[in-house]
């Protein structure tokens, strides 16, 4: 199954409260931090919900 590598690139503090949430939930704790995750509906769904935090890209 195809990957995707999510990178924090900016801050969630003064963010919404399920915005700051779902950063925890993918790993990501501080800027730069970088996660790996398998490609799923529920992973991109909440990367896309906080598309001006996080950076994605799709690994190999």
């Amino acid at each position: 199954m195809a990957k995707i590598q999510v990178t924090q690139v900016k801050s969630g503090i003064g963010r919404k409260p399920n915005h700051r949430q779902t950063l925890r939930t993918l790993g990501l704790k501080r800027i730069g931090d970088v996660v790996v995750k398998e490609d799923r509906p529920e992973i991109r769904g909440m990367a896309e919900s906080i598309s001006h935090l996080v950076d994605v890209k799709e690994v190999d």
